[in-house]
Order: C-alpha cells, then structure tokens, then sequence
C-alpha cells in the first residue's frame, strides 16, 4: 500500500486541479492598455473607469455567480506589445479581452482573437475592426465613419457646405474618420474644399493653415488625437481662417481642455453623450451615466473624459454578455453579445449579426467649449435628448 500512496496522492491532486479548473470560482478578464507611450493619456482614463466597473459588478455578486478577476496589461501603446500581451492572457485562458484605447494595437491583435475565438471587446474606434464584420470583434466607443457621419449631419443643419479637413495618416483612427467624411458628405450636400494630410510628429501647423486659407471652406475639421489636437488647437488662433475649428471626440477630454486653455474657447468638439450626461432628462441612460460618474469624481475630482466612458461600458456590455450566456464558454458569449441590447454611459447599444459596433451617429453631441467646458450646442442638446428619451 505505501508504493501506491504516492501515485493515489498523484491521482488526487490532478483531479483536484481538474475540478479546480472547471469550477474556478473567478471569471478571469484580460485588458490590454496604453499606459505609457504616446497614448498613456487616454489609456489611463480607461483603466480607472474599467477598474471601477469590475469593482461595481463584484460588489454586487458578480456575473453568474462569480467574481471577475482583471488583468491588465501594458501595451505601451505598440502594436508588438499588443501581441506580445495577447498571448500571455491566451495562456492565461482567459475568457475575454477588453482591447486598447490605440486603434493600431487592437487591428494587430484581433486576427489572433478571431483565430483562438477569444471575444474582444475594443476600446478603439477604426472603422478597420469591424468592416468587414469580424466574428469574435466588438467595438465599444462609435466607429470613426459614425463620428464622421454626425459632424455631417451638424453641418447639414447649420448650411455648412463647403469644409477642409485634416488629418493624420498614421492614426488609423484618423484615417477612418476621414475616409468616412468622404464617403458620406456628398449624402449631407457637403464638399470637402481641400484635404490635408500630417504626420503624428507634426508640430508646426502653418502649412496646413495656409492651404486652406483661400479655400473657400466654411470650417475646418481636424481629426487628430494626442499631441497634435492640442497643437492644431494652440496654433488655430493666431492661423487667421476666419472660420470655426471643429474637432472630434479625441479632445473630449480635459486631457485636451486643460494644456489648450483659451485657445480652445469657442472651438467645436464632438463626445460620446455620456461626457455631456448632466444635459439629459432622468431615464436609464442618466441613471447609467451617473453609476458611473459619480464614483469617478468622487474619487478623481473631475468629470469622466471621453475614454473614462468607453472603459466603463466596455465592462458592463461584456459582463452582460457572460451573463446572457450563462457562464464562460466564449462561443456563447460570442453569440450573446451578437444579440445584446444594453443602456450604457455611450448610449443604447443594440449588436447584431451585421453590426459589431451597436452606436449610431444619434448617440454622438456636438459641443462647443465655452469657459473651459464642453457646453452642448442648441441642435445637439434637442438631438441627444430625443436619444435619452428613446433609451427608456
């Protein structure tokens, strides 16, 4: 008997591991973020706001019974560490992953999602990640084309028809936005006058102003994120266009707010309809919005950002999902986000199986900056109350 006690006590511990596995009492949750590089900025927003919804959600009980165990891990805002990242969780086995703020991390990560069939829920906006449609690829803020399609919609009822846009080649969050601005203006009755190209190096803005002086352009649109939406910004001023600047959701950020200072009075920017929530009436999407937005300034003293929203919701439509599905198996959270409808701070999202982006251009304010603020315009006030109204 004691020479088979060592392979009875193997034969145990296996089994205990095994069952161990299956009935692991936590759902563990990948995050891949920049938190240092050139987009730490945006990714840090993110992490507190998916920090707080794992903390929510496992206070109250969790998701089907268990508690979400996060693990986040640093991209440094480079495609290759996004890879690197995606295979350590992969042998981690985890049941999902939450994707980075940077568009290019998460276009170089999600074909080896779709090829472990690991859900993925992007925090990025390139049009890239979900047209065509990706099978286990969903994305949480509004598409870069949906942005687009808003801004036109803006100019459309204000008799803006003739715009210059620039914007940077190597964000392909930026690149999306403006293929979609060419792709839709002609449906809004808008012609773009002149298109300028720039690198994200860029420091010196001139260039740019002085192509579309003498355009005949009634605005200029810049789609921009980082650094360069502060210079374009700062720089504006002074350039003498004599036509409004109008910018998108990248700089609805204090992030951006703050180092543009009075450069950034009166200029236009585009947000997710959460960073404007105090402008909504009382029903589900407010109610959302301050769940998570009153935790958030009470810890950090300042209202969440643009990025603060899409971390936050991209927790809760994923913990939705397992829920709907029952458990772990990603096939059928696969299949339950697919049919998911949930009230977020982003707005109603509504998948399906031709849409992995859930948001319309209605979910979208249009805001202009007035004493440091994003202050939603009359037409954009109306327009995201109707949306409010239409989420229950």
């Amino acid at each position: 008997m004691r020479r088979l006690t060592p392979l009875l006590a193997a034969v145990v511990l296996t089994a205990a591991a095994c069952n161990g596995a299956k009935d692991d009492s936590t759902i563990k949750i990948g995050f891949i973020e920049s938190l240092t590089g050139n987009y730490a900025p945006l990714g840090g927003e993110a992490k507190k706001t998916v920090d707080l919804a794992v903390e929510q959600i496992n206070a109250a009980g969790g998701v089907a019974g268990r508690k979400l165990k996060l693990t986040t891990l640093d991209d440094r805002t480079a495609p290759d560490q996004g890879v690197l990242h995606f295979n350590k969780l992969r042998s981690q086995k985890v049941t999902a992953i939450l994707g980075s703020t940077f568009s290019n991390v998460d276009l170089a990560v999600e074909p080896l999602a779709e090829r472990e069939k690991i859900p993925y829920i992007s925090l990025a906006p390139a049009d890239e990640q979900v047209k065509p449609i990706r099978k286990y690829t969903f994305v949480v803020p509004a598409i870069s084309s949906t942005y687009a399609e808003a801004m036109l919609q803006y100019f459309q009822a204000h008799s803006i028809t003739r715009v210059a846009v620039a914007y940077d080649t190597k964000s392909a969050y930026s690149k999306a936005g403006f293929a979609g601005m060419q792709r839709l203006s002609s449906r809004y009755g808008v012609q773009i006058v002149r298109s300028e190209p720039y690198e994200t190096t860029a420091t010196d803005f001139s260039p740019v102003f002085t192509h579309v002086r003498g355009s005949g352009a009634q605005a200029m649109v810049a789609w921009a994120s980082g650094a360069p939406g502060v210079t374009i910004a700062k720089q504006y001023p002074t350039a003498g266009l004599g036509i409004p600047l109008y910018m998108t959701a990248s700089q609805a950020s204090k992030l951006w707010l703050a180092p543009v200072g009075k450069a950034g009075e009166g200029v236009y920017v585009q947000s997710s309809i959460g960073v404007v929530g105090s402008y909504l009436p009382d029903g589900k999407l407010k109610q959302a919005i301050q769940q998570m937005s009153g935790p958030f300034i009470q810890k950090y003293g300042y209202e969440p950002p643009q990025f603060a929203q899409d971390g936050y919701s991209g927790v809760k439509l994923l913990a939705a999902a397992i829920q709907k599905a029952g458990g772990t198996d990603q096939k059928k959270i696969r299949d339950a986000l697919e049919t998911l409808t949930l009230v977020t701070p982003c707005g109603k999202y509504t998948y399906s199986a031709t849409d992995h982006s859930g948001l319309r251009a209605t979910d979208i304010s249009m805001n202009r900056v007035k004493d440091g603020k994003l202050v939603p315009t009359d037409w954009a006030r109306e327009r995201i109350a109707q949306t409010a109204r239409a989420a229950g």
